[in-house]
């Protein structure tokens, strides 16, 4: 069986996020999802709030599941009988970023790294960067899954 991991902190879940991994379903007989721990950071949504809206957006595509991990994702691949990560590339400093991180996976542990090109639409899209559209009244509709969106602004509204 051919598995591949799709990691990242998915604070929140974006439609670019969602993109890679459809596509990675249609590559891989089985793709997780592998939600970071990050101990020393505080995300808007806890880990648990993130597996949920993951679960909820990625129910479509039947071979996806979703786990949360912490430590070395060359650990969480092995763990997980996965021998491919799979990271979406936005532009020529994310590749800059991810290469380091690809070539030391597979010096690791002989992971290997795909990397696939974000849908334009998405190009420009980060977790960060809708939050602060949100938290000022901008419209994120287009970036985020109807879900996702409802539990942004509702979280916004709180703070």
């Amino acid at each position: 069986m051919r598995r591949a991991v799709c990691p990242g902190s998915f604070d929140p879940v974006t439609n670019g996020h969602i993109d890679i991994v459809g596509r990675a379903s249609r590559l891989f007989d089985e793709v997780i999802v592998g939600v970071l721990i990050n101990q020393s950071k505080s995300g808007m949504f806890t880990v648990d709030e993130r597996l949920e809206m993951l679960s909820e957006v990625t129910a479509p595509y039947k071979n996806v599941r979703v786990m949360a991990f912490h430590g070395l994702l060359v650990d969480f691949c092995r763990d997980q009988g996965a021998e491919v990560v799979v990271k979406g590339i936005r532009a020529v400093s994310d590749f800059d970023y991810e290469l380091q991180m690809a070539q030391m996976n597979i010096g690791l542990s002989g992971v290997e790294t795909l990397f696939m090109p974000t849908n334009p639409l998405y190009s420009f899209v980060s977790s960060s960067l809708i939050k602060d559209v949100v938290k000022w009244g901008g419209d994120a509709s287009a970036y985020l899954p109807d879900p996702v969106l409802a539990r942004l602004v509702n979280r916004l509204k709180q703070n």
